[in-house]
């Protein structure tokens, strides 16, 4: 199997790159962090510009119709800046769920408009009691009229506050950790009865607990349908594990590369630290770290494109596994490099660590891939 890129992923990649070099610097993150909005307008345009908000679109729909592997380099990009942009929210997650349940009609409706960067869409899944369960669901919907209505709540979900509408996964039959009875519903983001309290996660990340009170909802394709919607949310929970992973290993690069910077800058009794054999001992276990990851993000990448390949599953539960043994050994390993400084607010290498730490959580931590494997394998 070929785990390199090819000359245009690459190309895109440093494009990419280019422009984060220029407007995300660390210090320019930070201000878009203390924003009240908490990412940045300006860059988000340049992000559509490029035809990044676009890429993983159908062409029917105005897009690229690339894949998980395709996103790969830009979602790696944007995790070496730490950007704070809802390119996972929207483009990966939202818009995923909406090509996989919605109807001819409501693609050729808001797709268009996502592609452009003028439309953001947000994931409403998870909940509270949810424990990393992917199909756990109690949010409720039902019948009202020619409308059906949602009750119920959702946690954490990403750039909820400036999405223009949610994506909203709702229980009409069934227990809540039944496979079946799941359907996925859109939601104006200005719903009367919807109740959103933005909030901040480890990372600075914008996010929002959302509450249903009888909030009118359209459904995406036949809500009876539950394979259809299950599909869809098994889709889009792998799309976004794979463009997450992509993230965390931008995210090891970053660390690696100032702990390497400092090893070689820092002098201590006259001596560059760097020239210690056990801290080089340690950077290189770092760098096999990376290595291993970036390899185990390309399998992600490629087990998302190709959901019905055998052991695709599998690759992708051991992907963000061993991305979240090893984001965080890199990290942590940065981080006690650089000694105390390494803890600062006002440098880059922690926050680093917040970032792999909110991407273990995402999707199910490292405990949850390691029980899904287990089950996997007694299948």
């Amino acid at each position: 199997m070929n785990f390199e890129l090819n000359e245009e992923q690459q190309a895109l990649q440093s494009s990419l790159s280019r422009l984060l070099a220029d407007v995300y610097s660390f210090e320019q993150r930070r201000a878009v962090a203390a924003s009240n909005n908490g990412w940045s307008q300006p860059v988000w345009q340049q992000l559509a510009e490029l035809g990044l908000t676009a890429l993983p679109l159908p062409e029917a729909h105005g897009g690229f119709g690339a894949g998980a592997v395709d996103l790969l380099p830009v979602m790696q990009a944007l995790g070496q800046a730490l950007s704070m942009e809802p390119m996972l929210a929207s483009v990966v997650l939202g818009a995923t769920a909406l090509r996989l349940a919605g109807d001819d009609a409501v693609q050729a409706r808001l797709l268009p408009d996502v592609a452009s960067g003028e439309v953001r869409l947000a994931w409403a899944h998870d909940e509270p009691a949810a424990h990393h369960a992917p199909l756990w669901v109690e949010t409720s919907a039902r019948p009202e009229g020619a409308h059906w209505r949602l009750d119920g709540g959702k946690c954490n979900v990403l750039h909820a506050p400036s999405a223009h509408h949610l994506v909203v996964s709702a229980r009409i039959a069934g227990a809540p950790d039944n496979a079946d009875g799941v359907a996925l519903f859109l939601v104006e983001a200005n719903a009367r009865g919807l109740h959103c309290r933005a909030h901040r996660l480890v990372d600075d990340t914008v996010a929002g607990e959302l509450t249903f009170d009888a909030v009118k909802a359209l459904p995406l394709g036949d809500p009876h349908d539950s394979a259809r919607a299950r599909r869809a949310i098994d889709g889009t929970l792998a799309f976004g594990i794979a463009a997450v992973c992509a993230d965390a290993v931008g995210a090891m690069e970053s660390a690696y590369r100032l702990a390497i910077d400092y090893l070689h800058t820092r002098k201590q009794f006259d001596r560059l630290i760097g020239e210690n054999q056990a801290l080089r001992h340690r950077a290189a276990e770092m760098l096999v770290s990376l290595e291993m990851c970036r390899s185990m993000a390309l399998v992600a990448a490629i087990s998302a494109d190709d959901l019905d390949a055998p052991e695709a599953r599998a690759d992708l539960a051991r992907a963000k596994l061993m991305i979240g043994r090893h984001g965080r050994t890199v990290c942590h390993a940065a981080i006690q490099l650089h000694g105390g400084i390494g803890m600062t607010e006002e440098y880059a290498v922690g926050h680093c660590l917040r970032r792999i730490t909110l991407i273990d959580q995402l999707f199910g931590d490292v405990d949850a891939q390691a029980t899904k494997l287990a089950a996997l394998t007694l299948e």
